[in-house]
């Protein structure tokens, strides 16, 4: 997966600054980003925060002309050279970031064409274009939004938090069920793939915790081992039986 080719699409008008260190450095972990691009009406002030980062980062301004009040051009051109892109076949993915549902027809659109789409956007983007990705990630659990921004990176929660998060635990132990063997025990990863496909917008991070294996042992709730598996440890979890 590190060599997929991608495309990362960003939408200047629902995205800021701030996530773009960190966004870059998550879409590494999918891949490597052939196409850097963002979109907008770069005549407008209110963008005028983006010029320091995009040559920071070699990201490609898309002049996008806002022609009628409340219309989002923006929108259109993402779109469009999104669409350029796919029949181009050269990717393998596309991170399309933004937080607006207007994306939701192109992630689908992208996927039935057997490619992966990775959705990044704030807490606030609408269930349709989170679901239509094969993964979404909140932007506020990126690292470099400042702290005097409104989206502050989730804090960790309690054992007592998470267990009493009826989606959560139900979404681990449906997951957990089924990747278990016989003797109950399942590989953390194949757990991590079957809540990917069911919530594409779940992340540890959303609940402060920097990995699964440590959501997992936060919960308080299921037993780990790690076993020795060719020429790599892997972590396998069980649910942890009642003790009288």
């Amino acid at each position: 997966m590190a060599h997929d080719k991608l495309a990362v699409l960003i939408d200047a008008d629902n995205a800021r600054p701030a996530i773009v260190e960190g966004l870059l450095a998550e879409v590494a972990k999918y891949g490597t980003a052939h196409v850097k691009r963002i979109y907008g009406d770069w005549t407008k002030p209110d963008l005028s925060g983006w010029k320091e980062v995009l040559l920071r980062h070699s990201i490609q301004p898309i002049q996008q002309f806002r022609y009628t009040v409340g219309k989002n051009a923006t929108d259109s051109a993402m779109i469009i050279d999104a669409m350029d892109l796919l029949y181009a076949g050269r990717f393998d993915g596309f991170c399309i970031v933004s937080s607006d549902s207007d994306f939701t027809r192109l992630a689908s659109r992208i996927r039935e064409s057997g490619q992966t789409v990775y959705g990044f956007g704030e807490k606030k983007t609408p269930e349709p274009f989170r679901t239509a990705c094969d993964k979404f990630i909140y932007t506020e659990v990126l690292a470099g939004i400042a702290e005097t921004e409104t989206a502050a990176a989730p804090k960790q929660r309690s054992a007592k938090e998470l267990r009493g998060d009826t989606r959560l635990m139900n979404l681990l132990r449906g997951a957990l069920e089924a990747a278990s063997d016989d003797t109950g025990w399942a590989s953390l990863g194949t757990i991590g793939n079957i809540i990917s496909k069911q919530s594409p917008d779940f992340d540890s991070r959303n609940y402060g915790y920097a990995k699964l294996s440590g959501l997992i042992k936060g919960i308080g709730l299921f037993d780990t081992e790690e076993r020795q598996i060719g020429n790599g440890k892997h972590l396998y979890v069980r649910p942890r039986e009642s003790r009288k």
